[in-house]
């Protein structure tokens, strides 16, 4: 099982991002991941670690599709693979409606029929076989549609980068993962139970081929002797996303942690979190769910914890920490 970071980028501190970034290389780590949402983006400190490193691998976790053309994506792409020496690993996903209506201003298409166009129009870019042409359902290049000038032409990528540059999607419901393992190189799961993932993600991933495709979960490890405390960290972590990360009618990982069994819960921690209430929503996240999880408390707790995560089918842990004494754990327990 290899070892991931995702920090959190902060502009107060930036220069935090570098540090976790080498401390995380020098204990052997495999890569470090950007996410998005609508604060920082995933490629900019991905490019200044990037000049600070020899070796980590370099994680998009996820660039947002609606955010970006497929010939941006793959642009940006292939720039940054051929800066850092070929060490990009290309995840992406299509968020959603909030985000893709609210802040990009973008059509929320549907999901799995953009997901495959998306990936199929960079893969061809990357290739760079012949000029890029697809008509799908959601994806048109060059552009003929109604409202067209009709003066696009074909055209093909300027660079010429490495075209195995691994594709990654964040992927929760079953149809999406099982997407991931016909057209990506791996999955970014959040909210893995190491425990519960046969019963949300068994089915799907029942036909990969776990020696090709990269299972990279994310796990929160917050390391302490006062385990109440260290779940109180995870706590708001938790409430934003299931409770925040969505409407009503539409959160993905609320229906993900009602899927590994924590429906009640999930229903207050949304009600809570959606009328205001954000501190009462982090409070109602249960025990259960944090250790089930995340990795909390003492370093022997968390060491017999996490046996249960290298049984499952985790092939990269991703470790959500800005802590080198999290980091530098995680690398003692699985040396």
């Amino acid at each position: 099982m290899r070892l991931a970071v995702t920090p959190t980028f902060s502009e107060r501190h930036p220069e935090r991002y570098i540090e976790i970034a080498q401390r995380a290389e020098q204990l052997g780590y495999h890569s470090i991941w950007s996410g998005e949402a609508y604060g920082s983006d995933a490629i900019v400190p991905l490019a200044a670690v990037a000049t600070h490193t020899q070796r980590l691998q370099l994680g998009t976790g996820i660039m947002q599709m609606a955010a970006r053309t497929p010939a941006m994506t793959a642009m940006t792409a292939a720039t940054l693979d051929a800066l850092s020496g070929g060490r990009v690993l290309l995840g992406l996903g299509v968020s959603g409606p909030q985000v893709v209506e609210g802040w990009h201003g973008r059509p929320y298409t549907p999901p799995a029929a953009t997901t495959r166009e998306y990936v199929a129009v960079v893969r061809q870019i990357l290739r760079r076989e012949g000029p890029v042409e697809f008509h799908g359902s959601v994806i048109d290049v060059p552009y003929t549609r109604e409202d067209a000038l009709g003066l696009g032409k074909p055209l093909k990528l300027g660079l010429h980068p490495r075209p195995g540059i691994p594709i990654y999607l964040a992927a929760i419901g079953p149809r999406n993962v099982r997407l991931a393992t016909e057209i990506a190189d791996g999955f970014l799961p959040i909210l893995w139970s190491p425990t519960g993932w046969q019963r949300v993600f068994g089915e799907a991933l029942a036909g990969a081929d776990l020696t090709r495709f990269d299972v990279a979960a994310s796990v929160r490890v917050v390391v302490g002797d006062d385990i109440e405390a260290c779940r109180d960290a995870v706590r708001p972590f938790l409430a934003l996303y299931i409770g925040g990360m969505g409407s009503q009618d539409r959160n993905f990982y609320n229906d993900l942690a009602r899927r590994l069994g924590y429906e009640a819960a999930a229903v207050k921690v949304q009600d809570l979190y959606l009328t205001g209430n954000v501190r009462d929503a982090a409070a109602a996240i249960p025990d259960a769910l944090i250790d089930d999880v995340a990795l909390v408390g003492p370093s022997g707790r968390i060491a017999d914890r996490l046996e249960a995560w290298k049984a499952s089918p985790v092939t990269t842990l991703n470790v959500l920490s800005n802590r080198p004494d999290d980091l530098e754990l995680i690398a003692k327990i699985c040396a």
